[in-house]
């Protein structure tokens, strides 16, 4: 009997899961088409083409995390949650995108872009062989991943405003203390609570690119 109520609370916790990201895929859709239409009004591809990879990242993330949680019990859960952690890197360097080639521009962005894209693919080759094992490195890998802005802190913020910078630092704080949730196996719907701190750092950093990068006329350099 308990084996039974088990296998349910499981069964509810992935649907809740697979919800919870699902809204993401719709946000993520939205977003996207949002960000082209703001992008635009800069007249530059540059920005098109940022905000594009951001918005494509979020939605690979979320239709990948749903799919994964929508087909947990399936022989295709394997691959799918490999790219669901694959995912996660993907977002993280997509995220940086549009702050690189938009906001800080010039050999700094550039710089930030290689680096992020570059220790985002190899962790994505790392995932095909490792998924399932040693998590903690993975956890402290997208952290640091996450944070390695910090040594760009003074340009990001001149360049974004104050408000703009908030919104920044808010998804950041908001993916950085989902990973509690991420953590704490014990705590019931634990995922899915982390997956509402994952929605919403994805809905700050949003707005701040809809509001103070995707329109930016400034000319990469």
């Amino acid at each position: 009997m308990e084996e039974l109520l088990a296998k349910g609370d499981s069964l509810k916790e992935e649907i809740a899961s697979a919800i919870t990201h699902g809204l993401g895929v719709i946000f993520s859709i939205v977003a996207l088409v949002l960000l082209v239409l703001q992008a635009s009004k800069s007249g530059s591809v540059w920005n098109i083409t940022a905000v594009s990879i951001f918005g494509a990242t979020m939605i690979l993330l979320y239709l990948f995390s749903t799919l994964m949680h929508s087909l947990m019990h399936t022989k295709a859960n394997k691959v799918l949650q490999i790219l669901d952690h694959a995912g996660i890197y993907l977002l993280i360097a997509g995220s940086y995108t549009p702050f690189s080639l938009i906001t800080l521009r010039g050999p700094l962005g550039w710089t930030l872009l290689g680096i992020v894209w570059g220790v985002g693919t190899l962790g994505i080759i790392w995932k095909l062989y490792s998924t399932g094992k040693h998590v903690w490195i993975s956890n402290a890998s997208y952290l640091i991943l996450g944070w390695c802005c910090l040594f760009a802190i003074k340009p990001m913020y001149e360049a974004l405003g104050l408000q703009g910078f908030l919104l920044l630092l808010g998804g950041g704080l908001a993916y950085s203390l989902g990973v509690i949730f991420y953590v704490w196996a014990r705590l019931p719907y634990n995922h899915a609570i982390w997956h509402l701190f994952v929605l919403a750092g994805s809905i700050l950093i949003f707005l701040s690119i809809f509001y103070y990068v995707a329109p930016a006329s400034a000319p990469l350099s």
